[in-house]
């Protein structure tokens, strides 16, 4: 049988391949310090390496090697570091910095990191610092002549460049991934607008000639009906039905249009609103400023979930008016439950028109959804003070 490899075992593989990803460069430097430390040791025996104290070369070599560890949180700072550690060593040891093949490949990969630097200041900065400290570990170098630093100078120089050519290829892909991500956020911006835009020409089309015919087949429907005979019940039964489903239909398109016009109302983020929930809109106004009175009147029957809704608009819409508009300081809401038709009454004591301003959303909006259920609007001023709304709707029996 051929083995297999399970699920945890290849995300393990994968886990440790991004760790090796993330920090190959940390475990470098790190071996880079031990193989040092070691040819020192090894050197030391066999009489090769510098004469100083062991415990100070490996002290020195160790802090010229491990700054740069910190090379992701200080960019300039950590190769910065070997450099200066570098050249503090060699007035130590004048031979101890030139010594490792490790603190070579160390002062080399600075070198790299300062090329690499996205700011063009500090990595000409860090060049500065590598051809300085270069020259000072040449001049205490014993072994070390002015001919040798040029040979040096030029390594490093190769080794800045290789690292500013490979940092300006990684800030270039950084642009582009940026420009993709912008270039892709500008595109869903566009789609959500031009979303927006079909969504309410869809509305308008709904409102105007699709609501419109509705609205026109139960107005025909309900004067066919008032024009019947008495002994034509089967017809008036059958017009009455026209008239219902007529009306509820136009009740769920204006909420469909305006799902369409505002789509962060849809029901499915917020329940319609009932009667049942006049508590809560009166507490609300209350607490908005406005002292407000309910009384229910009669026995609560059910209501089809359009002229519910209706009425409750209603009630909002007069008290809201009575709060923004007419300037009052006490509203009263009254909802009467009657024989086959169901009243609400909305009155304030304000000073001004209470009607909204008498836009889309006020009395002209307010008549429109009374009217699509065969009922009565009344606004008018009170004669004490105040603006009254009335409406009368009708009721089906169940």
């Amino acid at each position: 049988m051929r083995p297999t490899m399970d699920w945890s075992t290849f995300k393990g593989m994968e886990r440790l391949l991004a760790l090796g990803r993330r920090y190959w460069f940390d475990a470098f430097v790190f071996a880079c310090a031990v193989g040092a430390v070691v040819e020192l040791v090894v050197r030391r025996n066999e009489d090769e390496a510098p004469q100083s104290a062991l415990w100070i070369l490996v002290a020195l070599t160790v802090a010229t090697i491990l700054p740069l560890l910190g090379h992701r949180r200080y960019p300039f700072g950590a190769p910065a570091a070997v450099f200066f550690f570098g050249a503090l060593s060699s007035f130590v040891d004048g031979d101890l910095t030139t010594f490792t093949a490790g603190t070579f490949l160390t002062v080399m990969a600075a070198a790299f990191l300062f090329g690499m630097l996205p700011d063009l200041r500090q990595a000409l900065a860090g060049f500065a610092i590598v051809l300085v400290a270069g020259a000072i570990v040449t001049h205490n170098d014993p072994a070390q002549t002015l001919d040798d630093w040029f040979g040096i100078a030029l390594l490093f120089t190769i080794v800045w460049l290789a690292g500013f050519g490979v940092g300006r290829k990684l800030q270039e892909a950084e642009r582009a991934k940026e420009r993709a991500v912008r270039l892709e956020r500008e595109r869903e911006e566009r789609a959500r607008e031009a979303a927006a835009e079909e969504r309410a020409r869809l509305a308008r089309e709904l409102h105007d000639v699709v609501g419109h015919s509705v609205s026109v087949m139960t107005v025909q429907a309900s004067a066919v009906r008032r024009l019947l005979l008495p002994e034509q019940e089967k017809e008036r039964e059958a017009l009455e039905v026209v008239e219902q489903t007529g009306r509820q239909a136009l009740a769920e398109m204006r909420r469909l249009v305006g799902v369409l016009r505002r789509p962060e109302e849809a029901p499915a983020l917020a329940p319609q609103p009932s009667l049942d929930h006049l508590d809560k809109l009166v507490a609300h106004v209350r607490e908005s400023g406005l002292p407000v009175e309910l009384t229910v009147e009669g026995k609560a029957v059910p209501l089809p979930a359009g002229l519910d809704l209706t009425a409750y608009r209603l009630v909002q819409e007069g008290l809201t008016n009575a709060l923004k508009h007419a300037r009052a300081d006490r509203a009263e809401v009254l909802v009467r439950y009657g024989d086959g038709e169901i009243e609400v009454e909305i009155a304030d004591n304000g000073t001004g028109g209470g009607d909204g301003g008498g836009g889309g959303h006020g009395l002209v909006g307010m008549r429109e959804r009374v009217a699509v259920y065969g009922g009565e609007l009344e606004a008018a001023p009170r004669p004490e003070g105040g603006f009254r709304l009335r409406a009368t709707l009708p009721v089906e029996a169940t």
